[in-house]
């Protein structure tokens, strides 16, 4: 047992950690420019900048997750912080293309097992109903701002201290989340003391979900060469295998009874076409304000200073109003406030529209955003078993990754259709209208993942 008293400084540690993630995951994506020209990145290679990130966090949640089932989940919290550390420091010492992209790798690996740890945590220690309902909220709002923060302080730091900072700035960081997790975590051992890990299931998963990463990462970036096809060919066998072994296995990685879940398996379904849709605007929104009206690093940063509030704002109504009239229902309508929020950003995006015409596009589009961040991740945990949360967890955030990168591979091939040739003036407004383009085929499928979330039981609702 642990001192209920430490509740609320454990939980937040737990929003602390995720904002470490969320940050993590987009602070480069405007230093990415300088970057490529110190380090002496050719053009081609520059992506890995982020998919050496993006690749194995995706590939390895599922294995991160078991790790926190089987061998505990302040071991792997505080293994995954460390490793965000240490990764981090080496990337600003990074003089060499290589050396950057190695460590971007390590810290992918320490988000694989510091993600899952976070979320069974959450929901482990906090009971399912308003209280876990009110720390997913806080943890939503951690992450869901954190993402949009990340490009903030990616411009400010960038602009200020040159674009080693954006990696210093994690090392402070992960040691304060070491220490509180030395002192206030409590040690409650694991509760599958008996079983092993599945060698066969782990080999073939992580194989498998990394090959379909990879490929969907590199293809759009560079084209869909034969390798980025034999990579794609290569993970979807390499699943299939995984499932025939998870089939058999006394101890899987992935029990498949869970995907038996209801509300695991349609949360999943959700998470992956929440990062689909809405993951992609973050890139698209950088595209606009850079290219389209040439922001410097500082300006990008600072123009997302108001979806950074307004996600912020939504992920602490969201648990909330959960709590009132349900998590699904709930979940439903925050997707339909934010379809509403992109189809307007739709509407006003163009080559000359002002920052100004933004603001209230941006403030509806990040409530409903973030309200739907957090109710997404705690319907799915609804109903899971203690010693299941952790590859429950690792499986929602999976869904996630490879989400994002299916969205992003779809997305920036449909915006960049019309632009090949083009320079100029005439590739501006070829831009803009690709942009528009997707943007509105985002909307149509968030709309989609609104009616999904409505098809889940309605038994996770909890009355005040």
């Amino acid at each position: 047992m642990f001192d209920v008293r430490n509740k609320p400084l454990i939980l937040a540690l737990l929003a602390f950690a995720q904002l470490i993630i969320a940050i993590d995951y987009t602070i480069v994506f405007v230093a990415v420019p300088d970057i490529g020209r110190e380090l002496g990145f050719a053009p081609h290679n520059l992506q890995w900048v982020v998919s050496a990130y993006a690749v194995p966090f995706g590939g390895l949640l599922l294995l991160g997750g078991r790790m926190s089932d089987l061998l505990g989940r302040r071991r792997m919290f505080i293994t995954g912080l460390t490793l965000y550390g240490v990764a981090s420091l080496a990337g600003g010492f990074a003089t060499e293309p290589w050396l950057l992209v190695a460590a971007r790798a390590v810290q992918g690996f320490g988000g694989a097992i510091l993600a899952p740890a976070t979320l069974s945590l959450i929901g482990t220690l906090f009971a399912e109903g308003k209280e876990r309902n009110r720390a997913f909220s806080i943890w939503g709002a951690a992450g869901g701002s954190g993402m949009a923060l990340g490009s903030l302080l990616g411009g400010v730091l960038t602009q200020a201290f040159g674009w080693p900072a954006v990696f210093y700035v994690n090392v402070p960081l992960a040691a304060i989340g070491v220490l509180a997790a030395v002192r206030l975590l409590p040690r409650l051992g694991t509760t599958q003391t008996r079983r092993r890990f599945d060698v066969p299931g782990a080999a073939t998963g992580t194989a498998g979900i990394t090959a379909i990463v990879f490929a969907l990462v590199q293809g759009p970036a560079t084209g869909w060469s034969i390798a980025s096809l034999i990579a794609l060919v290569a993970g979807i066998v390499l699943l299939v295998a995984f499932v025939r072994i998870e089939q058999r296995s006394a101890d899987p990685l992935l029990p498949l009874e869970l995907l038996g879940q209801r509300n695991l398996r349609i949360g999943v379904a959700v998470i992956a076409l929440f990062a689909a849709t809405l993951g992609p605007l973050l890139y698209f929104e950088t595209v606009y304000f850079q290219d389209i009206h040439g922001y410097t690093a500082l300006q990008t940063g600072l123009a997302y200073l108001v979806p950074t509030i307004a996600i912020f704002v939504g992920a602490n109504l969201g648990g909330r109003i959960a709590t009132r009239f349900g998590l699904h229902r709930t979940l439903a309508a925050s997707l339909a406030l934010a379809a509403v929020g992109v189809a307007l950003l739709g509407l006003v995006l163009s080559a000359h529209a002002s920052y100004a015409v933004l603001v209230p596009v941006f403030l509806i589009l990040g409530l409903g955003q973030g309200s739907a961040f957090t109710t997404m991740y705690a319907a799915s945990s609804a109903g899971v078993a203690a010693e299941h949360q952790g590859i429950g967890s690792g499986l929602a955030s999976t869904g996630q990754q490879v989400g994002n990168a299916i969205g992003l591979a779809v997305l920036v091939a449909i915006a960049n259709h019309d632009t090949a040739g083009r320079t100029g003036e005439t590739l501006r407004l070829a831009a803009t209208d690709g942009i528009r383009l997707a943007v509105f085929l985002t909307a149509v499928g968030v709309i989609v993942t609104a009616a999904v979330a409505l098809t889940a039981h309605r038994r996770t609702t909890v009355s005040v």
